[in-house]
């Protein structure tokens, strides 16, 4: 009997401490993906709000730049967006009303967030073509991110707005299908929460774009992930990808880079509405 009951003991034993094994290994993994989100994102923005010397436009022609953050369950999510007077804030209340307002699920957001971002971007076009000409919806532009949990970008940008990020010095510009040279691979996610607005002064560009064509998709951020670029007409039409990459590669201060960018394109006399975010990952 006393062996039995040893070997029961010792049975108990090793059950106990294979569980307490198990638990461990799940609380590190919980910690560690609790602790990618808990790293702060940095960002900056910045639109030139005076370009006197082009004839002064209202504010109804102004950009809109849209900065939100929420969190769901252990998911933290970030949306930063540019769009032209015509847009407005039309991607951001879509995907606020249609996605964030709905309470939606970790997987939810996962699965849907890549298709959203779509179907926002196409309510807001298709929004445009009810009261204008089908010309003026393809001459509108926007282009927005969506940064989960520091380890996922959704990307979308639409006529002559446009995403670049910065991977270990290169410029990478997501392309919509006809225009897609380089690879990709894309999948994830949103939110709701607050919502801070600036604007920018001036018209955007009226010749039509050849940009102006959708382009959506997703990918991992990794190491070699350093920063994105979100910038209106105004930065594009006078600075290219790699020279935008080249001139705030040095600053880590994310606002002082969108700055930077912002009065570089002035300095060059762009002729179109001048707003930029920048996001950094390191």
């Amino acid at each position: 009997m006393g062996l039995k009951d040893l070997h029961r003991k010792l049975k108990a034993f090793r059950l106990k401490r294979s569980l307490m094994r198990n638990w461990r290994k799940k609380r590190t993994a919980s910690m560690a993906k609790k602790a990618s989100w808990m790293i702060p994102i940095t960002h900056g923005y910045h639109v030139v709000e005076d370009q006197s010397f082009k004839g002064g436009a209202d504010e109804s022609d102004s950009d809109s730049v849209v900065v939100q953050r929420e969190q769901i369950a252990e998911l933290e999510l970030w949306y930063f967006g540019i769009s032209d007077a015509q847009i407005g804030h039309g991607i951001s209340k879509y995907l606020q009303s249609h996605l964030f307002d709905r309470n939606p699920s970790e997987s939810q957001i996962t699965t849907k967030s890549k298709e959203m971002m779509r179907k926002a971007y196409l309510a807001a076009r298709a929004k445009i073509r009810e009261t204008q000409k089908s010309v003026e919806a393809l001459k509108a532009g926007a282009a927005s991110v969506m940064v989960i949990n520091r380890e996922k970008l959704v990307t979308a940008n639409m006529g002559d707005f446009r995403v670049v990020v910065c991977r270990d010095g290169v410029a990478h510009q997501m392309k919509s299908k006809h225009q897609q040279t380089a690879r990709r691979h894309w999948s994830h996610k949103l939110f709701s929460g607050r919502m801070l607005s600036w604007k920018s002064s001036d018209a955007a560009s009226t010749k039509k774009s050849e940009g102006s064509e959708l382009a959506v998709g997703a990918e991992r951020i990794d190491s070699d992930t350093e920063f994105v670029i979100i910038a209106s007409t105004g930065i594009w039409e006078t600075i290219n990808n790699q020279e935008a990459v080249h001139l705030i590669g040095h600053l880590e201060d994310p606002q002082e880079a969108a700055e930077c960018l912002a009065k570089e394109a002035l300095t060059r006399m762009s002729k179109s509405n001048i707003s930029c975010i920048v996001i950094r990952f390191d």
